[in-house]
């Protein structure tokens, strides 16, 4: 639902991964176990030369990051290339096989179990203290750190507050059923078209509809990952409550799906409330033009047992054929500085994976980015097993005809349990 480069991102992230290597999963039923044993990095300055690869703005970004790590450690040389998002995991691939990776790389969320055997685990001395829970979970592939939290992103809803406020809302509902009435009284007291903007069913659209399932108290895979599930109560009732808005003409089945679409219908108020990451905060501001921001606001995902969103963003990863190993690892114990992660905010708008970055008057002194900050100390993420690939690509299938065709939930959920099922996990 973000149209922005980084909703591209999102949505490359859940793109096909090849199948080369197995891991366990992170949903949150899935205990942290003891990481492997990782050899510790040498004390004093770091030296030489190391390669990273980042993508697209962050990658453009990092060498001014890099020519302080390189002032700070003299005769240290950063070389940084700048990997577009859609070529990234081949690169990636190819780079493995071939055995010419890079020393440094950075890694969206979801790939960190396709490449996993090729990343060292995380040394004791990288301090990972402090980041959010969620997004550190999402680096931990079969019960080890393999990579550490660089930035982090998640979803909360906008919301048209002056069109709240002609329907009578002075604040944000919290729960499901306060969110169902705002997005019901939107329509019929303010004049929206469509209370919110909700998934259909295109690509990737299950993987977003995922806080509604999360905050039901579902689960994708259970406590040791070796089997789905897709099929319980829990998934079931979120998935009747989250059809219950199309069923009842809150939400459109067939919205407009081109660049810049959600951002107009928001801003002319015939759709006033849409689930998007923080990159949304500028397509608005864009769309809507002058005095636009004081006319909406974001609240948490709403809570049925828990108020449970997606946490995306990129993690940092060392790979073990890095020629450098030291100096890989102190230059991402430098980009995890708070102060170093608060100057890369400012260069690209990416939010801090450290929480004492947020104590900065510029994310703590902002209404909106604030809710972020909250809303990052609840997220989850899908499992870390290469299958989910397939399993959230049947289940784009089954959400759509949920949706459009009328299909029964708990009928749907079924028939993607089986695929699920054949599918496995990797164990």
């Amino acid at each position: 639902m973000m149209l922005s480069h980084k909703a591209r991102k999102v949505a490359v992230l859940g793109v096909a991964a090849a199948l080369l290597m197995t891991g366990c999963g992170r949903d949150a039923g899935s205990p942290a176990g003891s990481a492997a044993s990782a050899a510790p990095i040498a004390s004093g300055q770091a030296t030489g030369t190391i390669t990273v690869w980042a993508q697209a703005d962050e990658g453009a970004a990092l060498p001014q990051l890099a020519k302080d790590f390189e002032a700070a450690n003299p005769g240290v040389k950063v070389n940084v290339t700048a990997v577009p998002w859609d070529a990234a995991h081949n690169k990636y691939q190819t780079a493995i096989a071939g055995g010419t990776t890079p020393d440094v790389a950075q890694m969206g969320t979801t790939w960190m179990s396709d490449f996993s055997d090729a990343f060292e685990p995380v040394p004791a001395e990288v301090d990972t203290t402090g980041i959010f829970p969620g997004a550190l979970k999402a680096t931990e592939v079969a019960g080890t750190h393999v990579g550490v939290p660089w930035y982090v992103d998640t979803r909360v809803v906008y919301y048209r507050s002056d069109l709240a406020a002609q329907a009578g809302y002075d604040s944000f509902p919290t729960t499901w059923d306060g969110f169902k009435s705002l997005a019901k009284d939107l329509q019929t007291k303010a004049g929206a078209k469509y209370g919110v903007a909700l998934p259909t069913g295109i690509a990737d659209d299950f993987q977003s509809m995922l806080p509604f399932p999360w905050s039901n108290g579902a689960q994708l895979v259970n406590a040791d990952s070796t089997k789905w599930t897709l099929d319980t109560p829990e998934m079931v009732g979120a998935l009747k409550y989250f059809n219950s808005f199309f069923q009842e003409g809150i939400a459109n089945k067939t919205p407009a799906t081109g660049a810049g679409a959600a951002e107009a219908a928001f801003v002319n108020g015939s759709v006033p409330m849409l689930i998007a990451g923080p990159s949304e905060i500028g397509q608005l501001d864009k769309a809507g033009g002058p005095g636009f921001a004081d006319k909406y606001k974001v609240g948490m995902i709403p809570k049925e047992k828990s108020a449970t969103s997606f946490v995306g963003g990129s993690d940092l990863v060392v790979f073990k054929k890095t020629q450098n190993r030291d100096t890989a690892w102190k230059f991402i114990q430098y980009l995890s500085q708070p102060e170093v992660q608060l100057k890369f905010h400012k260069l690209t708008g990416d939010l801090p994976a450290k929480q004492a970055a947020w104590t900065d008057t510029s994310l703590s002194g902002d209404a909106k980015l604030t809710v972020f900050g909250n809303q990052l100390k609840d997220t989850n993420s899908p499992p870390a097993i290469t299958t989910w690939t397939q399993v959230s690509a049947a289940a784009d299938t089954q959400l759509e005809q949920i949706v459009k065709a009328g299909k029964d939930p708990a009928a749907a959920l079924t028939e993607l349990q089986s695929t699920a099922d054949s599918a496995g996990t990797g164990h």
